[in-house]
């Protein structure tokens, strides 16, 4: 039976555990996917002393049930749209350009907001280990992994707390590999699998990449640890 987590943070550290392989080694990024997966991401990224990220991505609603992804957006101009979605009668072309105008709107906010001036690091020949606090459809990891191709990294790694089975084989088909750490049978919902499921503000999430990148100079100025 699959474990429940009491929160964000408990869920990184015991995703941590299944990518202990990736510790200190040079070339690994961790990006979260804002804003729920940041605090995840945060412990994985402090468990094996690599670098901290943020990689925006938006999920596209459909407009009558926003919950209900019918695709998503990601940076450098990524839409990866469900096409089975996109046959429904009561989804025009317009709701979807409209509801894309919104949420690019609103990535490019996040954006500003996260990393301000500084720039996206390059991912180029990096292993990338993508993190979020669980997937449901898929459709915005989807996304990001599309995008992050772009980059050309060596490797993207999905990695996430709790997953549907059926969604975990399906980006196992797009990712090179994918952690899911509980993948229960009865799925329902991400937030169902934590006590606590609260909204993950901003300000934590600026707060997180700010003692991320603190963490980040300490260890290099001490060197590797030892173990």
């Amino acid at each position: 039976m699959a474990a429940r987590f009491r929160n964000r943070r408990e869920a990184g550290e015991r995703l941590a555990h299944y990518l202990l392989r990736f510790a200190d080694r040079p070339g690994v990024i961790v990006l979260g996917l804002p804003r729920g997966g940041v605090p995840v991401a945060f412990e994985v990224a402090r468990a094996l002393h690599a670098r901290l990220d943020v990689f925006v991505v938006r999920k596209l609603g459909v407009p009558w049930h926003p919950e209900l992804a019918m695709g998503a957006i990601a940076a450098g101009g990524v839409r990866v749209l469900d096409r089975d979605l996109m046959q429904l009668p009561q989804v025009s072309d317009a709701d979807v350009e409209r509801v894309t105008k919104f949420e690019r709107d609103e990535l490019e906010r996040r954006e500003l907001r996260y990393r301000g001036v500084r720039p996206f690091p390059s991912v180029a020949g990096q292993t990338v280990i993508l993190v979020d606090d669980g997937l449901a459809t898929g459709s915005t990891m989807r996304a990001a992994i599309t995008a992050l191709r772009i980059g050309k990294p060596a490797r993207i790694v999905v990695a996430v707390p709790v997953a549907a089975r059926e969604t975990c084989d399906i980006i196992r088909d797009v990712a090179d590999e994918i952690v899911c750490a509980e993948t229960p049978e009865q799925f329902g919902a991400v937030g169902v699998w934590y006590d606590d499921f609260s909204q993950t503000t901003d300000e934590e999430v600026f707060d997180l990449l700010d003692r991320a990148r603190n963490e980040e100079r300490e260890h290099s100025a001490s060197g590797p640890r030892a173990g």
